[in-house]
């Protein structure tokens, strides 16, 4: 499906006022159900119109295009009216997780040289207490009082009363800057992620194809927008298709998510493997008498799906759970299981037409199947990240021969499916063996008394690295010599002898980040007594 009018790239326009000029303009584009389960219906052409004014405030405020905005909120109307509002002007717009704290906004904000941000005023000492080290912040933008507290501290109601309701959209090309995300590795500071417009191609393009969504469904994707699955399929591949989507400003409540699901019709539901384990959880009455017949297709992205939590969903729900693999510097959906082909429980999938993964070995040769090695991407795809931020060298090492190094290490089997095995830095050598943290995880969670788990590799004088898995169990059950022993001869029956953990280690919980990726470096750093590095995008 082309969705480009003549030479107009600008990914706000396309989600707004292209969808009214195809006659979308009452149609329902997003039903906002608040924490306090009240309903509002923006259509189309609401969308378009706010977006509009505050396009027309920015504008009003001196920004210019590739200046950059970030907006930090929770999930709210505003945060889609700001983010496509920016983009129609050309305006950068970065989205930031509304529980980071004063240094992971320092961070971010002073390494953008952000012009303004967007909030709420419950957040707003975060930024005031960091605003003196921030010389380009010129305009903190509050959402929630209604007149401006000083020449800096705006209010987003006043201005937007102030603003007009036109706007036409430059026209915009392809490789414009667009959306930038910050993401954390293993080591030194965040970096800005940078995409540019022409990413709605690919996100467009996936969104019909993988997460088979048309316009006359229903569709629900539970990311936070601080996360690139919240950008790219929470707002704007939806949106350029004209899908009506349920956005939700709580956090997670089993009975209150399936009361959604059935109660606002959801059609197809995308979400993370930790929301899925979570639910997998919860007493299994809890689920009996819900009506889920309109629900055809669930969704999983952020940590590989756990290929018991595809067998509960089976024996629970009576769906499929098809896991999608991408990062936030690919912008899209690039490996993926997807109706139509057969899920293969614990795999990646397949890619998709035009993406050209390789395996590829630390020395540079091409493997073949069944070997492991780094997964690697050729270069060329409309969503990728255009470089990092200020970073060059950091996105340049990322770059080989036509390749990007994705950091992920896989597998590819002779029909052509991937397999997860892990980071680049979390595989486990142990005594000469490669083990898949993943895969332990995987059978840990198969024993009824471990909710959470996660696995590291740590060093060994023997064995140069050995297992050490950390385990969060169920409330109502108990560590003890006989269920460690149990866990033992679980691992080496279910994975192997190697894979068994040499240390079994009881925690309150397992550290995870928003996206719902076990945070194993934590894990490692904490068992070794070393510094976390950047812990900002921590679940709390």
């Amino acid at each position: 499906m082309n969705i480009i009018r003549g030479d107009q790239y600008n990914i706000g326009h396309i989600c707004t006022r292209q969808q009214c000029d195809l006659g979308r303009g009452d149609k329902v584009a997003f039903r906002w159900v608040s924490s306090h389960q009240e309903r509002t219906n923006y259509t189309f052409s609401d969308l378009d119109r706010e977006s509009n004014r505050f396009a027309n405030a920015l504008q009003l405020l001196g920004f210019d295009a590739g200046d950059i905005l970030f907006t930090f909120l929770p999930k709210t109307p505003e945060q889609f009216f700001s983010f496509l509002g920016a983009l129609k002007f050309q305006v950068i717009c970065g989205t930031l997780f509304s529980n980071f704290g004063d240094d992971a906004l320092l961070d971010r904000l002073g390494d953008a040289k952000a012009k303004g941000i967007v909030t709420k005023k419950s957040l707003l000492k975060k930024i005031t207490r960091i605003k003196d080290q921030l010389p380009s912040l010129e305009y903190i933008i509050v959402t929630d009082i209604e007149e401006h507290q000083s020449q800096d501290i705006l209010s987003y109601p006043a201005l937007v009363r102030q603003a007009s309701d036109d706007f036409t959209a430059p026209i915009t090309a392809p490789v414009t800057p667009s959306v930038l995300h910050y993401t954390s590795g293993s080591t030194g500071k965040p970096k800005g992620v940078l995409h540019v417009h022409h990413s709605i191609l690919h996100q467009s393009r996936t969104t019909s194809e993988v997460l088979n969504l048309t316009t006359s469904d229903i569709f629900w994707c539970t990311a936070d927008q601080g996360w690139v699955t919240g950008t790219s399929y929470g707002i704007i591949g939806p949106w350029s298709l004209g899908v009506t989507q349920v956005h939700y400003g709580g956090g997670y409540d089993a009975k209150l998510w399936f009361d959604l699901l059935q109660n606002e019709a959801v059609t197809i539901w995308y979400s993370a493997p930790t929301a899925l384990r979570m639910l997998m959880r919860e007493d299994s009455e809890l689920y009996k008498g819900y009506d889920l017949g309109t629900l055809r297709h669930i969704f999983s992205v952020g940590e590989p799906l756990n290929p018991e939590v595809i067998s509960w969903s089976r024996a629970t729900i009576g769906k499929d759970i098809y896991d999608t693999w991408f990062q936030t510097e690919t912008g899209g959906i690039m490996i993926t299981n997807r109706p139509g082909l057969e899920i293969r429980p614990g795999s990646m999938g397949t890619p998709l037409n035009g993406i050209e993964p390789e395996i590829i070995a630390d020395d540079g040769k091409i493997l073949g199947n069944n070997q492991q090695g780094n997964l690697c991407l050729k270069t060329g795809w409309s969503s990728m990240f255009v470089t990092y931020l200020n970073n060059e060298s950091a996105y340049n090492s990322k770059i080989k021969n036509g390749y990007y190094y994705t950091g992920d290490t896989a597998v590819r089997d002779d029909d052509g499916f991937y397999w997860f095995k892990g980071r680049s830095d979390d595989v486990i050598n142990t005594a000469g063996h490669l083990i898949s943290p993943f895969e332990v995880e995987s059978v840990l969670l198969e024993i009824e008394e471990i909710a959470e788990s996660g696995v590291i590799g740590a060093p060994d004088e023997l064995l140069y690295e050995k297992v050490v898995a950390f385990v969060y169990l169920h409330k109502q059950f108990t560590w003890s010599k006989e269920l460690e022993v149990k866990v033992r001869l679980h691992v080496s029956n279910r994975a192997s002898s190697i894979a068994t953990p040499q240390e079994i280690i009881i925690v309150d919980s397992v550290p995870k980040n928003k996206s719902g990726k076990i945070m194993r470096r934590v894990l490692k750093a904490r068992y070794l007594g070393q510094d976390t590095g950047d812990i900002s995008t921590l679940e709390e």
